[in-house]
């Protein structure tokens, strides 16, 4: 991909009973490239959401999605397209937001968003700070990006499965 080229999000995953909403930032080339998700091999998200719903993340990527609408989580990212060399989340420039407050309203029972990663809270605070003060609750988990090293995979887990309560 070009360093200066404009990447985009996918389309949210989301069924309208959804009760929590899990936002990144913008997609890494790996996800990019197979559109799908969280697709790096080393991302801990799958294997984070295959322990706390109880499937394995090595099934086909539809099945994996279908699992987390059946236990009411949809998925999308912050930014819906922005300038990115590479796939750090720090290297982000001139980012468009996705339609946040438009998902809520097809979804309105999430009466949680939980942010992976600092970047995805730092850009839904600049991009739509008046989701924040109401009844939502907007939670910061820590990132599932293999970038993110400073945390254990048990550590991430813990913290996902505590606010996620199974």
């Amino acid at each position: 991909m070009e360093e200066n080229e404009r990447k985009s999000s996918f389309p949210p995953a989301w069924a309208p009973d959804a009760e929590i909403l899990i936002l990144g930032s913008l997609p890494g080339d790996e996800s990019l490239r197979q559109a799908q998700y969280y697709a790096h091999p080393r991302n801990a998200f799958w294997p984070i959401m295959g322990e706390i719903f109880g499937f394995s993340p090595a099934l086909p990527y539809p099945e994996r999605l279908a699992r987390l609408l059946r236990n009411r989580v949809a998925l999308w990212d912050v930014v819906g397209s922005g300038i990115r060399p590479g796939s750090l989340d720090g290297a982000i420039r001139e980012e468009r937001a996705n339609d946040i407050p438009g998902l809520l309203r097809r979804c309105p029972e999430i009466h949680r968003i939980l942010c992976n990663g600092t970047t995805a809270m730092r850009l839904l605070k600049k991009h739509h700070p008046h989701l924040f003060g109401g009844q939502l609750q907007i939670l910061q988990l820590p990132s599932t990006s293999p970038a993110a090293a400073r945390l254990t995979f048990a550590a991430k887990l813990a913290a996902y499965r505590g606010i996620l309560g199974r």
